[in-house]
């Protein structure tokens, strides 16, 4: 069984790796054989045992061609890991000022705020063209995915802050009611 899934031309380069690196690595991880053409982002999946196994291997590839590093979107292989992304068009308009404007709120002064939600939530965030993609547990991505929405909107930092903080909190104070065998809290 033969199957394509397109990859943007510009994310090549990452899912192939150094002298075919990362490729290799993939295929190993989902014991299959890939063909990668470089000119059109085309990759041909031979060998594949099943629709379940194609489904994450095209779910993996999604991740890396929305920014992902593919060690990083690994993390899909397993079912309890999810990838979201949300288009800041919806924020934006057609404005490319408004986009970048946004795009900078999201990632913040060198960064530190990506660093802080991903960090918060166990999640990984990538801003890659005019996309937010968000890899993590269900929960936690959707937390994620609440504070870069009030971001995007124009919340200040210091509420996405204090929405972090009180997800953490609360997420602690769920482990130790957990532990004691007491209720859990919504």
């Amino acid at each position: 069984m033969k199957k394509e899934i397109k990859l943007p031309r510009d994310r090549i380069g990452a899912f192939v790796g150094k002298n075919g690196s990362t490729k290799n690595d993939i295929e190993n991880k989902f014991g299959v054989k890939l063909n990668v053409n470089s000119v059109t982002g085309l990759i041909s999946v031979i060998d594949i045992n099943s629709d379940y196994q194609f489904f994450k291997l095209t779910y993996f590839i999604n991740a890396v061609g929305s920014g992902f590093s593919p060690e990083r979107a690994f993390r899909l292989i397993s079912d309890d890991e999810i990838l979201l992304k949300l288009d800041l068009k919806e924020y934006s308009g057609k404005s490319v000022n408004s986009l970048n404007r946004i795009k900078g709120r999201i990632i913040g002064l060198n960064g530190k705020t990506r660093t802080i939600i991903e960090d918060m939530t166990n999640t990984y965030v990538s801003i890659y063209k005019h996309y937010v993609s968000i890899l993590g547990g269900y929960n936690e991505t959707k937390i994620a995915l609440e504070s870069i929405q009030l971001l995007a909107s124009g919340s200040p930092h210091k509420v996405v802050y204090s929405l972090l903080e009180n997800y953490r909190t609360k997420l602690k104070t769920n482990k130790v009611l957990l532990w004691e065998g007491n209720k859990i809290i919504e």
